[in-house]
């Protein structure tokens, strides 16, 4: 530490700024410098606290006059390294300075002997980049073509970290530089954990891929650490130009297999990619029978992840009609994996094609249906019970007495939860029907009547808000009272109740302030216009609660409430009594809403 001579400020500044004639006056003695300094002029061998001579300096700021002057004074500056073991041309090439470094490399060659030339242009700093490296990293298109004019060699090294210049070059999304790179015939393209440079070019673009195939077509099926292919990679992000372009060049990769089994059709199954799938397919056929370490096809991956496309696409596929039905190792088909994740979605693309058969047993001996008790979330359950008996699905043989019934969710908690705060909705709906039956619509006149009395809207707005109160307070009482005092197997009958009891009076509110406006304006005032914007409202509020509370399509639920599969259904109520309560009840809210929207327009009429 005694023997470094540490930079003075004056000398610092003037390098950083290429003031060159201030420079030499300070090494020269003719300007002395403030401050304290132990010699009467500055020295070349001054450097900053991170060790980076004037020469690192003027080079990292591309001022190739004070590199040539400094140069000529001392060329031991071109081989001197900092902290990091920074040459001056790291720095120049860092930064992007391509005449600097143009200048550099020109000076090493001239004045450095030729044992200390590869050290100097070829020279590797603490992570092993030389400054082909650098300049690729930061994507400096035009000094790497100055180094690679100069020190082609340098394009086939790698750093500590064994990533060439041309994978670094495509990660900074530089074209220029990575055509200047692949230039050299014999560069390299090896990046980490045994990628090469197409594997990173599959996320920045097809010039790129174009450009990196047609420089070196066998990139297409070199593997990582995985086992992995590039079109692996394009497979998984699904860009179709990017696919086509590999499959061109080499169609056979579409067959290779990572160490999971998975082809490029799994991954891009997987990820849900249809556009992908096609295009694959359509390119290689024959991928459709690959199968990973699971003994799984791409149409088990697909609905094991819920991606419905893929699966219609499949089924709609005459080609591929032998694999709907394929077992993976543990017997399970793509309706089993389909029904095990709870993907209704899947689960009703593959039985609507009619080509899978729903009695097949995995290893375990389950059929799809004895998948379902695995299902954690109530509706989804609901759901598949549902969808599968229409579709005649079979629970595999065993005991009667053995089954147990569903219990993937402890909606025992749930229910107490929300009798609580069902029950304060229930409470604020009938205090606002109670204080509405002394507001009325149209106010009342001197001798305390309503002036509103007599009319068919004001005696339908009494009817809805009467209406409204009751169900109300019936719905709170069930919730509070009933739903604490009774038994505990009568508790969900009084929760169902409620929930019923609750959504009339919700909807006799709504309807009562459609009342209320229609009577208190004519056909052509602002209120008619709000009445008909509420009840447009409500339509369409209905029409979407009853879409996302309907177990499947309208018809499949009739066929489960009144089928005649009576041995199948009474074995559901078994295992899984609530959801025929829950269809029951779905039935029983449409027809609710069915008299609401009906009962909107008979009110409408009466105006």
């Amino acid at each position: 530490m005694s023997d470094v001579m540490f930079m003075c400020s004056e000398l610092y500044i003037a390098a950083l700024e290429g003031r060159t004639e201030e420079v030499v006056k300070l090494l020269t003695g003719s300007s002395h410098p403030r401050g304290i300094h132990r010699g009467a002029c500055c020295s070349t061998s001054e450097v900053t606290a991170e060790r980076s001579t004037l020469l690192h300096i003027a080079a990292g700021e591309g001022h190739c006059s004070l590199i040539t002057e400094l140069c000529r004074r001392d060329s031991t500056l071109l081989s001197s390294v900092n902290s990091s073991l920074d040459t001056p041309l790291h720095s120049a090439a860092r930064s992007g300075h391509a005449e600097a470094v143009d200048a550099v490399v020109r000076l090493a060659t001239s004045s450095v002997e030729e044992d200390r030339l590869r050290e100097t242009v070829g020279g590797r700093n603490s992570d092993g980049d030389t400054a082909l490296h650098l300049a690729a990293r930061h994507g400096h298109g035009e000094a790497v073509e100055v180094l690679v004019k100069l020190a082609p060699e340098l394009a086939s090294d790698v750093n500590g970290a064994a990533v060439s210049p041309l994978y670094l070059a495509v990660m900074s999304g530089s074209v220029r530089a990575v055509q200047a790179i692949v230039g050299c015939g014999n560069a390299s393209a090896a990046g980490p954990t045994s990628q090469n440079a197409l594997h990173a070019a599959v996320f920045k673009g097809s010039e790129m891929v174009s450009l990196l195939l047609g420089w070196r077509p066998a990139l297409a099926t070199d593997i990582d650490t995985n086992q992995s292919s590039p079109l692996h990679f394009a497979s998984s992000d699904g860009d179709c130009s990017i696919i086509e372009e590999i499959l061109t060049h080499a169609p056979h990769s579409a067959y290779m297999q990572d160490s999971d089994g998975l082809s490029a059709l799994h991954a891009a199954a997987l990820m849900g990619n249809g556009p992908a799938v096609k295009l694959l397919l359509k390119f290689c056929p024959g991928t459709a029978d690959i199968r990973d370490n699971h003994g799984r096809t791409f149409l088990h991956a697909a609905s094991l992840r819920g991606h419905s496309s893929i699966v219609s696409h499949v089924t709609k596929n005459r080609m591929l009609d032998n694999i709907l039905n394929k077992q993976d190792r543990e017997g399970n088909t793509m309706l089993h994996l389909a029904v095990q994740a709870g993907e209704y979605n899947v689960v009703s693309k593959l039985l609507s094609s009619g080509k899978v058969q729903v009695h097949i047993m995995n290893n375990e001996g389950h059929t799809p249906y004895d998948l379902i008790e695995n299902t954690t979330a109530f509706f989804s359950m609901v759901r598949l019970v549902v969808i599968l008996y229409v579709h005649g699905a079979q629970f595999r043989p065993q005991r009667q007495d053995h089954i147990k019934e569903w219990a993937g969710q402890d909606i025992v908690k749930w229910r107490v939860a929300a009798s609580k705060n069902l029950a304060i909705v229930s409470t604020l709906v009938a205090t606002v029907a109670f204080s509405a039956a002394f507001n009325v619509p149209g106010s009342y006149g001197s001798d305390g009547k309503a002036n509103l009395n007599g009319n068919r809207m004001y005696n339908a707005f009494l009817m809805l808000d009467t209406v409204a109160m009751t169900t109300g307070v019936v719905a709170t009482i069930l919730l509070l009272v009933y739903g604490r005092a009774s038994h505990p197997h009568r508790l969900w009958i009084g929760f169902i109740v409620s929930i019923h009891f609750l959504w009339l009076s919700l909807l006799s509110m709504m309807l009562g302030f459609f009342t209320a406006i229609a009577g208190t304006g004519d056909k052509k005032s602002t209120l008619t216009a709000m009445s008909k914007l509420i009840y447009q409202g409500m339509y369409i509020l209905i029409m979407l609660l009853t879409g996302l509370t309907m177990p499947g399509s309208l018809t499949g639920v009739l066929q489960f409430v009144f089928g005649r599969k009576q041995r199948l259904r009474r074995r559901i109520n078994r295992q899984y009594p609530f959801v025929l309560i829950c269809a029951l009840n779905i039935l029983l809210f449409i027809v609710i809403n069915i008299v609401a929207l009906a009962a909107v327009d008979i009110t409408t009429n009466l105006r």
